[in-house]
Formats: C-alpha cells, structure tokens, sequence
C-alpha cells in the first residue's frame, strides 16, 4: 500500500475533534471560564503592585493600601483553585472523550474488518489505539481551553490598558499578541507540518515492524537471522531518531523565534510609554500599569505559540484517527434484510476481482445442502479462500447470484447471515484468556458439557485435559501456549460450538499429522448429518469424506468426476 503524507488541514482536524465533545462541551466552557478568570487574577497580582506603585507616585487611585494589598493576596490565593479547577476540567474531558475514541475505534475496525484490515499492518493499529489516542490527550487537555483564554485575556488587557492607560499601548499590547498567538503558531506549524507527519508515520512503521519481530522471534532463531533483523531494527531507529531531531530542531527554532517575539514587544511597549510620558500624554503611574498589565499578559499567547510543537503530532495523530473513524466498509452492513434458517446454498455464475479488470473468479456456479460435505481443491492462490470470503459476505460479488434459500445474499441481515455460517480460516486466533473463555466467543452461555462435546469432535479434548489448568489453561499472549495445529483444532472446536447450519473450513487440517486428520474428517463426516460443510484443502487425500469435490483452476470452478 503507498503510503499517504499529505492530511487534512489544521482548522479541520481541530473542527472534527472538537465535535466529539458532544455533551462534555459544558465542561469546556466551565474549565475556559475558570482558566481565563484565573489568569486574570495571575495578572491582578503584578497590576495592583503597580497600582500600589503608581498611588505612592502621586497618582489618584482611590483604593487605599490595605486594599490593595488585601486585593493582591486574595488573587493569588484564587489564582490557584481557580487553576486546579480548570486543569480538572480539562483533564476529566482529555481521559473521558480518549475512553470513547477507544470505543469508536474498535467499533470502526468492527465495521470494517475483515476486508479493509487484510491490507493494513496490526502494529500500525496497536499505535493507533495506544500513542496516537494518548497523544490526543494533548489537544482535550492543553489546546482548546489555552486557545480560547488566551483569545479572552488578550481581549481584556486591550480593552484595559486602553480605558485605565493609553489607547497607543493597546495597539502594541494587540500587535504582540497578533505577532505572537497568530503569526508564529501558523509559521511554525506550516514549518513543523510535514516533519510531524513524518515522524508519526515513521514511529508508526517502526511499531509494526518492531511487533512483527517479536510475534516471529523463534524464527528469526530457528533460521538465524537475528543479526539481520537487528541491523533492520537498528536503521529504522536511526532513521526514526533523523526524523525525531528534525521535528525538535524545528519546534526549537520556533520557541527561540516566540521569545524574542515576546521580549521585543516588551521593549517596544517600555518605549511607548517612556514616549507618551515624555509627551505629557500619560502620567507615570498610567505608564506603570499600562506596562505592567502588558507584560504580564504574554502567558495565554505564548502558550499558543507553544502549541505547533506538539500540534504536529497531534494533527497527524488525529488525522489519522479521523480517516479511519470517516473510512467506509467495503461491504455495508445490512440491518433490515432478511433472515432465514439455512437449509441450502447455491452460487450461480459468480464474477469477482480485487481490482477491476482483474478477476479471481468467474462463471463460478455450486451448491450445498445440509446433509453433505462439499469438497473444493485446487492450487495455492487459485481463489479457494475468496471463495469463503464471498460466501461470508466480507467482500461483495462483482456479478452473478448467491443464494441462501433462494434469498440473494445482498439481502440477507448481515448479524443473521453470520449465525448461520461460520467460518474455520487457516490460522486461529487465540486471545490471552483460558481456553474456555476462547471457546466461548462463539456461545457465550454454552456449557461445559458443550464445550468438551465440541473439543471432542475437533479432537483437542484429550490434550486440553493433559494440560495442567485444563479448560482453565490461559492460552497466553497471542496463543504462544499452543502449536499452530492445535490452535486450528480449537478454532474448529469453535465451529462445532456455534451450531451453525453451514461451516466453511479453510485447510482445516493443514497444521496437524495424519493421524490428527483422520479423526478430524471422521468428526467432520459425523457433522453432516444435520448440516452442511464445505471443505477447502489442496490435498486430495482431504476430500475423501466428501459427497461433491469441485476443482478451482485459475479462477475457474469445474465438478470433479467421482
């Protein structure tokens, strides 16, 4: 897959992120109510030292100095609970929306999963639900609430410094704060733009090559290619690292550039007043607290100018979680169709092609019954296993018919489809819970009475009581506790366990000895009596239990002659 390096703007992502707020939007306003106020008292302390300044200088303040101390410390003091407030605020949204950013993610992947999730890498998803959703935090929790304090303390101290000082210091207070809330955060993150969305690409692919390394460490030994795979791993780190002393250099640059911003508009604010107060246009304690006032009113705005630093990796971050959550399924969902209690399967003239003009399948026509196991052989990539897929429905058909009853399966309701056939794929996966816990996912309420009856027709009981917990036996961190073989086996046991009226086998026996085989075709041949199977291998020998055996050569079906 090529991989993308362009994303939607800044203003979009901030747009569509902000509208997952939903109910928690009166919590934002609370915590930016709370923060401005309190940095509106922060400032309050260094103003009324000034006004204590400016009255000792002869200037006519009418609040007396017990006040004005008293002012000062009570500021201070609400200062900090306003602050906590605000950070509590922020905070309990941050962790509450990540909660269901997760949900939503697994929700989408449900959605798209499993013809849209065969071309993306696992370890690209485990990033997506860990650092990318955690770096996200960052915009809940520190960019919206900053944003729109700063936005009204600037508003306030314009307006203030206007009214109690000079209009002219106003200008250059809104000059500064133009220069730096506005201008350096937009130079800065069109400079910082394209190396955050390589560096979250790059740390991306590294977390998924990284993964696959350890899911495949005992290969790596058996063939001894440890050496290789670390010389790999070590030039992604490098080339990572590249990336990541790039996105720093940058945000340095861009904090060096918002400081001297900072530190050139104080002296430009200091001359201003020095001039109106050598024109008479002003007293000095006007100029003292106009000066003031604006000194201490960079805060908000420099926290903006902050922000591109870590923007970048928020904005790839949320670009790339929002593309996934917007992505459409490659097959819709049917909730309204129709339902039925399978009985039959027909396929009539079947055309189909990853990519157009490209088919896997055509003129594809057979049919199962219940009663009867359906054979289908053929080489290695020559569509057995799409042919499953189609069946599922995890890709839709480019042409011909397949019929559940007579029911066109682009009809059927997709939750009933999956209770009435069930697919065995070549590698099962095992989650870290017991075996029974695994077992379970397909019948949540079944016994265990059903679940050793089930184990007992895929011929893992035996084993499973062998094991020291047995049922109870943790399968461990991605089935590490068990070989291919009998992973397969349980994954079998699982069909069985379902009931469904049609199971389809993808190489069911693929991973075990001949004598593991034999009992799982005897098993299958004792299925059938009540439904209906269809039975997928490039071995010949598999299809002896068979009623019916179709041959798949170069996308093309044929009944073979028994």
């Amino acid at each position: 897959m090529k991989k993308q390096t362009s994303r939607m703007s800044g203003g979009r992502i901030m747009a569509s992120l902000i509208v997952l707020l939903g109910s928690l939007a009166y919590v934002m306003v609370f915590a930016v109510i709370n923060g401005t106020l309190g940095f509106l008292c922060s400032m309050g302390v260094t103003v009324f030292g000034a006004v204590g300044i400016a009255k000792a200088l002869g200037e006519q303040i009418a609040l007396s100095y017990g006040w004005i101390i008293g002012l000062t410390v009570g500021l201070g003091v609400m200062r900090g609970a306003l602050r906590f407030v605000e950070q509590y605020c922020n905070h309990y949204i941050a962790f509450r929306l990540l909660a269901v950013l997760r949900d939503k993610i697994f929700t989408a992947l449900r959605r798209l999963c499993p013809a849209k999730l065969e071309s993306k890498q696992k370890g690209s998803i485990i990033s997506m639900l860990t650092s990318d959703i955690e770096t996200l935090e960052v915009f809940y929790a520190h960019t919206v609430s900053p944003i729109c304090i700063a936005i009204t303390v600037s508003t306030a101290v314009f307006l203030f410094v206007g009214f109690v000082s000079s209009w002219y210091l106003s200008l250059v207070a809104l000059a500064g704060f133009i220069a730096v809330g506005i201008i350096a955060p937009l130079v800065s993150s069109s400079l910082m733009r394209d190396a955050g969305v390589k560096y979250r690409a790059r740390f991306s692919a590294f977390n998924a090559y990284f993964l696959d390394s350890i899911k495949g460490i005992k290969d790596i030994v058996l063939n001894n290619a440890g050496d290789i795979r670390k010389n790999e791993v070590d030039e992604r780190s490098e080339e990572l690292l590249k990336h990541t002393h790039e996105l720093k250099y940058k945000i340095a640059n861009a904090t060096a550039f918002t400081e001297f911003t900072v530190s050139f508009m104080t002296l430009v604010a200091t001359a201003v007043a020095v001039a109106l107060v050598l024109a008479g246009k002003i007293s000095v304690g006007k100029a003292i607290i106009g000066v003031v006032a604006i000194f201490g009113s960079f805060g908000p705005v420099i926290a903006i100018s902050a922000l591109p630093g870590n923007l970048t990796q928020t904005f790839a971050s949320g670009d790339r979680v929002l593309k996934l959550l917007g992505e459409k399924p490659v097959v819709e969902r049917i909730e309204n169709g129709i339902k039925f209690d399978f009985d039959d399967l027909e396929v009539k003239d079947l055309y189909f092609g990853y990519e157009k003009d490209n088919a896997v399948l055509e003129d594809i026509c057979m049919n199962a019954k219940r009663g009867e196991i359906v054979g289908i052989v053929g080489e290695s990539g020559c569509g057995k296993s799409t042919l499953l897929k189609l069946l599922m429905r995890f890709w839709s058909k480019d042409g011909g018919e397949i019929l559940y009853n007579g029911n066109e399966i682009e009809t059927i309701n997709s939750d009933n489809l999956l209770d009435n056939v069930t697919m065995v794929s070549q590698s099962t996966y095992l989650f870290d819970e017991t075996i029974a816990d695994n077992l379970r996912i397909a019948k949540e309420d079944a016994t265990d009475e059903e679940l050793e009856n089930a184990c007992r027709q895929a011929s893992i009981h035996e084993f499973i009581c062998q094991m020291a917990g047995g049922y109870d036996t943790k399968a461990g961190a991605l089935g590490d506790n068990l070989s291919a073989g009998e992973k397969q086996r349980i994954g079998l046991a699982r069909a069985f366990l379902r009931g469904s009226g049609l199971i389809l086998l993808d190489e069911p026996t693929s991973n075990v000895d001949s004598i593991n085989e034999g009992i799982i075709l005897r098993s299958l041949a004792e299925q059938k009596k009540d439904k209906a199977i269809i039975l997928v291998s490039h071995r010949e020998s598999t299809m002896a239990i068979a009623d019916r055996v179709y041959r798949i050569d170069k996308g093309r079906i044929s009944e073979v002659a028994r």
